[in-house]
């Protein structure tokens, strides 16, 4: 596309480079990161409840225990 067949005022508003408001994004970034944060809540809150998340913390405890030479 030839731009010599537009009038001066048109070429110079086309061309003139425009800034884009970037105040949105951190509202999608907080959005992402609340999202993900909750996602990884709900596992861990399954995992922990379940016979898994209970064996994992009694294991954690004894070998904490055991490090401080109370267990």
């Amino acid at each position: 596309m030839s731009l010599h067949h537009l009038p001066r005022r048109h070429f110079r508003t086309w061309a003139r480079p425009t800034r884009r408001d970037e105040r949105g994004i951190t509202t999608a970034e907080y959005a992402v990161g609340t999202a993900a944060g909750a996602g990884l809540a709900g596992l861990l809150y399954k995992l922990l409840t379940g016979g898994f998340g209970e064996q994992l913390l009694r294991t954690l405890f004894d070998h904490v225990l055991g490090l401080l030479g109370i267990g």
